[in-house]
């Protein structure tokens, strides 16, 4: 198998060191999340400032860590970039994500909390979404790759270690969190197809910060808030989409006359 040039530089990085990184920067989300709201004196997101401390800081930390992590292995190019394309029919992909966001966030609910409030939480949730796609789509997928796994495998393991890694959430949320890393991990096969599709690590990131900003929305309100069901439902959307279009996904191969 030959190998793209992006995938010789740096350096390597073992399955076991990867999962020693993924294991420190959840280590950093969930123990420094917990002693950083604890010092604080915060334990929810109900104010602007139990949103910088519970998120923002130990969000920001595991960013910072996330992306030294790629430069100390050489990696900026292959994790912010991407040079595996797919049909162009995929931006599908992306659209209906973004469409599910700007119907799914709750602009009354924010409107209540105030500007301060909605700054903060968007910028935690951009940090959610450039850390976990930087750990997971940028360094997960360029491990996975520098070990010559297809791509349909680096596909699928990329997808399964995204959704099993959210089990770690059981700390704070209990036996919930095994549906929620299920669909987490149905999640990230469609951010693995954005960054491929848009040749860049960026778009996923913004996406998916996005979409944590317009779920957690949904759960400031005093009442239930009907849009909040957009962003759930693109997910069978989705699913069914490219179930049906499966063989589709990869560029036709030209033939040679």
């Amino acid at each position: 198998m030959t190998r793209a040039p992006g995938l010789t530089s740096g350096r390597n990085l073992s399955y076991l060191a990867f999962a020693a990184v993924v294991v420190v920067y959840l280590l950093i989300l969930q123990a420094g999340g917990l002693l950083i709201g604890k010092a604080a004196g915060e334990d929810s997101m109900d104010s602007t400032r139990g949103v910088v401390f519970t998120l923002l800081i130990p969000i920001g930390l595991a960013l910072v860590f996330t992306y030294g992590v790629v430069a100390a292995l050489g990696w900026n190019r292959q994790v912010l970039t991407d040079d595996r394309p797919v049909s162009r029919w995929v931006w599908a992909v992306p659209a209906i994500l973004g469409g599910a966001i700007v119907l799914g966030i709750d602009y009354s609910a924010l409107g209540d909390k105030g500007w301060g409030y909605t700054l903060a939480l968007l910028i935690a949730t951009q940090f959610v979404g450039w850390g976990e796609e930087g750990m997971f789509r940028g360094i997960g997928v360029t491990v996975l790759r520098k070990h010559g796994m297809t791509e349909g495998r680096v596909a699928l393991w990329s997808s399964l270690i995204f959704g099993v890694v959210h089990l770690s959430n059981i700390v704070g949320h209990g036996a919930s969190a095994v549906p929620q890393a299920i669909i987490v991990g149905l999640a990230g096969y469609f951010f693995y197809l954005t960054r491929r599709v848009s040749g860049s690590n960026a778009v996923n990131s913004v996406l998916h910060g996005l979409f944590d900003f317009a779920l957690l929305s949904g759960t400031l309100g005093s009442t239930a808030y009907l849009g909040t069901f957009v962003p759930i439902l693109a997910y069978p959307v989705l699913a069914i989409l490219l179930l049906a279009r499966r063989h589709r996904i990869e560029p036709a191969t030209p033939t040679l006359a």
